[in-house]
């Protein structure tokens, strides 16, 4: 009995080593608004809005000497009816990898690292989600098949790389990105080639004090069939206790030497205030407008700003 009693334990013992080696984390986002919006020379609607709400579950496997393998699936959808953002389920995110002290090789689906690094990074008070997302931001945001790495902190600099398929009317994406983390200094750079699109952006970000101040500087070409544009963007963020004041300013160029309505100049600038009630939870509320001759190609949540838009938001974000 002792014996049969001992190999119990011994068996148990080996099981939850075996258990402890695998996780599985569920996370996710919801983030509504409810907005006066006036779009163009429309009448300004009342509306409730999703802020790009998801749920996800992400997971790593020992596999022993310094080796890991890992998953990470991320399914987008409407807070604000319930319903699926897209066709495909796991819209946002759905990659395997491996890891080690050689980085990670990943494969699969995910967003662009090069937004990530730039435009993302800056986007402090709403983090690029809803109305008074950067609407100037030019990339071709390929998701799907893709061959990735990211590399081990170099001496605080990381390295991604990708390579996204192409078919017969589609080119291959090449995706890069490089994040350098010092102290409060954080600095960003992304460049996309699909074909003859293009785009490269470099991003400062540093932190003094209760103050934060973001910046970029993106140049593409072809995005619109318009010829080569440049664009920047800056944000600030002053925190203080539970509380922050955010405000940023974006101004993208025209495309070309004449304006039309797909090579027109444009500027959005957006005014905000985050309340934290938890690390977890804040309520907030923001001003956003888009003004422009004729920003017809230029689109905030899910419309497109005709010359002009603007909202009055306030909203709740939890994270789990």
């Amino acid at each position: 009995m002792k014996k049969q009693f001992a190999l119990g334990l011994i068996a148990a013992a080996c099981a939850t080593g075996a258990f402890a080696q695998s996780s599985v984390t569920v996370y996710g986002r919801l983030n509504v608004t409810v907005e006066s919006t006036k779009l163009g020379d429309d009448d300004r609607q009342g509306e409730v809005k999703d802020n790009s709400s998801r749920i996800g579950f992400k997971g790593t496997e020992d596999l022993g000497g310094g080796m890991k393998a890992g998953f990470q699936i991320e399914h987008g959808f409407n807070a604000d009816t319930g319903t699926a953002r897209s066709t495909t389920f796991w819209n946002r995110q759905s990659e395997v990898n491996l890891s080690g002290a050689f980085g990670t090789v990943r494969l699969g689906a995910w967003t662009p690292d090069s937004y990530f690094a730039t435009s993302d990074y800056i986007g402090m008070h709403n983090h690029e989600t809803g109305d008074s997302s950067d609407a100037f931001y030019a990339g071709t945001f390929t998701y799907a098949n893709k061959v990735g790495y990211v590399s081990p902190s170099l001496g605080g600099l990381v390295i991604h790389a990708a390579v996204a398929e192409g078919n017969t009317t589609i080119k291959k994406d090449y995706d890069l990105a490089l994040d350098y983390d010092r102290g409060p200094l954080h600095l960003g750079l992304g460049f996309e080639k699909r074909d003859d699109l293009k785009q490269f952006a470099v991003r400062a970000l540093y932190e003094f004090g209760a103050f934060t101040l973001g910046g970029l500087v993106q140049r593409d070409n072809d995005f619109y069939g318009a010829g080569s544009r440049t664009y920047f963007r800056l944000s600030g963020m002053y925190a203080f206790g539970a509380n922050e004041l955010h405000l940023n300013v974006g101004r993208a160029g025209a495309y070309g030497d004449e304006p039309d309505a797909t090579s027109n100049s444009a500027t959005q600038w957006t005014l905000g205030y985050n309340y934290n009630l938890s690390k977890r939870t804040k309520v907030y509320g923001y001003y956003t407008a888009i003004n422009g001759d004729d920003a017809g190609r230029y689109t905030v949540g899910d419309a497109t700003a005709n010359g002009k838009f603007n909202a009055f938001a306030v909203g709740i974000r939890h994270n789990f």
